[in-house]
């Protein structure tokens, strides 16, 4: 199995769409795994570590369905060969109290989705600009 360059963990399945589709327009050769839930996405990226690949970006939504993010990206960082994967939240919420919970639980950035298309693919530019282009990575 090999490693996406992007796994993304969000339950709106319309919204993961259009994410997939605003990623391509940015730079179309990026590869994205998208997970519906905490549950799953865990399950997956156990799978990876087991078999020693491991995506450049973790991208996860604030509120899943059985897990929510906080307890997935605490369950990621558990899993030795993961822990240097940078994790991005993602999420509708602008609450300080999510921002401030997410970088306690170790998050490495959170963003606020914007709302339009060009916005979240000036966004998503901004992202890769930085992970992909910008970023030092220790992998």
């Amino acid at each position: 199995m090999s490693a996406p360059d992007i796994f993304y963990v969000e339950d709106d399945t319309d919204f993961a769409f259009i994410m997939q589709h605003a990623i391509q327009e940015v730079k179309n050769d990026l590869s994205v795994s998208v997970m519906g839930n905490g549950k799953d996405a865990l399950d997956a990226l156990n799978e990876l570590s087991s078999e020693r690949v491991r995506p450049r970006l973790i991208m996860l939504d604030l509120n899943l369905p059985g897990m929510s993010g906080h307890e997935l990206l605490k369950k990621i960082r558990e899993i030795p060969f993961l822990k240097s994967v940078p994790v991005v939240f993602f999420s509708t919420s602008d609450n300080p109290k999510d921002v401030r919970a997410s970088l306690e639980f170790g998050a490495n950035a959170y963003l606020t989705k914007p709302s339009g298309y060009l916005n979240l693919v000036s966004c998503l530019s901004s992202l890769h600009d930085f992970w992909f282009t910008k970023h030092v990575s220790v992998n």
